[in-house]
């Protein structure tokens, strides 16, 4: 019997010694950037030593358990890995702060290359710039007006402006059938095909 009492307290004190007598913590807190004070997303937040530890979320926030003595260790992408020691002077079960981060990059200001050496090279190379143009726009450039006009006169009519063309005398000979024909004088086609002849002198008398 007493050896089973001996056997039983020897194991209660081994189990005692095996266990952390450190008090547990609810560790929480928000990760901020000390050049801005914003908020750092995604921070690790691991206890050094351990497989213990959290990720902060998209506003910087965290929460763990943790023990008091444990020794934090903030990473982040872009920042300077930083330590925390939580305190042994907790009086409650919880512990809360604002950990600030600092950058660990230099961000340089962009250079934009030019293939100018001066300013006042640009300005005229700017000016002097010829935009690419359609084909149609070149060829304008290339004719004259008096040239161009004559090869829309004599240039054959689109088959389908031709259709189109028949069928609204088609649709205005329906529309008037039955009643008094419409005035020419009022017709703009006509009008056209009038300054049109005038223009190419059908109405001068042949001698």
């Amino acid at each position: 019997m007493r050896t089973i009492l001996l056997a039983a307290l020897l194991g209660w004190a081994s189990f005692s010694q095996a266990q952390d007598p450190r008090k547990l913590v609810q560790f929480s807190g928000v990760v901020v950037a000390g050049d801005s004070l914003f908020p750092v997303p995604f921070t690790s937040i691991g206890i050094k030593g351990s497989f213990r530890g959290t990720m902060s979320d998209a506003f910087g926030y965290f929460s763990f358990v943790s023990q008091v003595g444990d020794t934090l260790q903030f990473a982040a992408v872009g920042f300077k890995r930083d330590y925390f020691v939580v305190p042994d002077s907790v009086s409650g079960t919880k512990y809360s702060m604002i950990h600030v981060m600092n950058p660990d990059t230099i961000l340089l200001d962009p250079v934009t290359v030019y293939p100018w050496p001066s300013k006042e090279q640009f300005a005229e190379a700017f000016l002097n710039l010829r935009l690419s143009e359609s084909d149609y726009q070149l060829a304008l450039r290339s004719l004259s007006s008096a040239e161009v006009l004559q090869r829309m006169e004599n240039m054959p009519s689109d088959p389908g402006l031709s259709q189109h063309y028949a069928m609204a005398i088609e649709n205005t000979k329906l529309y008037n059938q039955g009643s008094a024909p419409s005035i020419g004088l009022l017709n703009p086609i006509a009008w056209a095909q009038f300054m049109q002849a005038w223009r190419s002198g059908q109405f001068k008398k042949k001698k």
